[in-house]
């Protein structure tokens, strides 16, 4: 008998099944054949504070201080600028504001990354707060946490069946055995629910794109910020001495191993290239990825209300690595039964219970 079976080898549940790993035995399923492979595997990787609804916010706070110094820090300097042309002032002083940046001269913002266009820019702001996580780094050391407590991580098993008969056995190429399900197979939670005789909650998956280019006019991007177009329109990020351009978009599509889509692509990479002096002249390779939100946008973590046994680690939609060391032991801590960190109005916007009550 397990006491904790996870669905899902991505952050959401390689960091609740470490949590959980100090409370009973942990076993985790995922279904492809390497850990992180959605979601995980496809993120921006960045840890700014401020960025994210309100209950989003206070995981990041509360997480903040294991990102820094767990194991030596997993967090790397970045910087985050944000960029508006002269008919986005409205919307760029929200987005200064929600973010808490400071406002800089479009000149200053070019002798930072020279490849802005002035001519364009109208608008920007900058902010030190914004750092890169070493997300490969977070997502073994959870693995390695759960393996240290004599638990283990299972790949290449998908759930077929779920049913309770006094504890939850499911199948997944072999069949296990458990006290408490968690689900947090990212896109495929609902479908997780369903099979188990539990409601949906309505997650969607969104999914977002990404392209890679060759470092623009041969600059060393090395150093640069992050860029962010007003609106979100736009991001563009250094990675490995190339630049990540990503169109931000958010299209609903049923839960699949992700593909960018080539018109979404393009208009994204012309809003980049309408920012800056250096076209496009290459992209190496593209990609896209699932976010999965819940109704109201925020993460769900904690028991089920109409069955404890069963506990949601979902709808993480684009903040599944910053939130993750609050966000799974908030997991645990209502698995358990201890009292966690968090205030009560916190939790609340958390629970799964709030989704249950509309």
């Amino acid at each position: 008998m397990i006491d904790f079976l996870v669905i899902g080898g991505g952050i959401a549940g390689l960091s609740a099944g470490a949590r959980l790993s100090e409370h009973g035995a942990v076993a985790v399923l995922e279904a492809e054949d390497a850990l992180g492979y959605h979601a995980s595997g496809r993120s921006a990787a960045m840890f700014e504070q401020n960025y994210g609804p309100p209950s989003v916010v206070a995981l990041n706070m509360a997480g903040a201080r294991f990102l820094e110094s767990e194991n030596g820090g997993y967090l790397t300097p970045r910087g985050l600028m944000l960029l508006g042309g002269s008919d986005q002032e409205d919307q760029f002083l929200l987005d200064r504001q929600a973010l808490g940046m400071q406002t800089i001269s479009v000149s200053e913002a070019n002798a930072k990354v020279p490849i802005i266009d002035p001519n364009a820019v109208a608008f920007a702001a900058i902010s030190t707060n914004a750092f890169d996580i070493d997300t490969d780094r977070l997502l073994q050391d959870f693995a390695r946490t759960i393996r240290a407590n004599n638990g283990s991580i299972l790949t290449s098993r998908k759930v077929t069946g779920v049913r309770k008969a006094g504890h939850w056995i499911v199948e997944a190429g072999d069949q296990f055995e458990a006290r408490v399900l968690v689900n947090a197979a990212g896109a495929w939670v609902d479908e997780i629910a369903v099979l188990a005789g539990i409601t949906r909650i309505g997650i969607n998956p969104l999914r977002r794109s990404m392209a890679r280019l060759p470092a623009p006019g041969g600059y060393d991007v090395t150093g640069w910020p992050m860029l962010f177009g007003t609106g979100e329109s736009w991001y563009a990020k250094p990675d490995a001495g190339k630049l990540l351009v990503s169109p931000s978009e958010a299209d609903p599509i049923p839960p699949q191993d992700a593909f960018a889509d080539d018109m979404v692509l393009a208009e994204g990479l012309a809003r980049y290239e309408a920012m800056v002096t250096e076209p496009v002249t290459r992209v190496e390779t593209n990609w896209a990825g699932l976010r999965s939100f819940a109704p109201d946008g925020t993460l769900v973590l904690g028991p089920d209300p109409s069955d404890p046994s069963f506990v949601w680690s979902a709808g993480q939609g684009g903040y599944g690595f910053q939130t993750s060391p609050a966000a799974s032991q908030l997991v645990a801590d209502l698995t358990v039964g201890n009292r966690p960190e968090m205030n009560s109005t916190e939790i609340t916007a958390l629970k799964p219970d709030r989704l249950r009550n509309s």
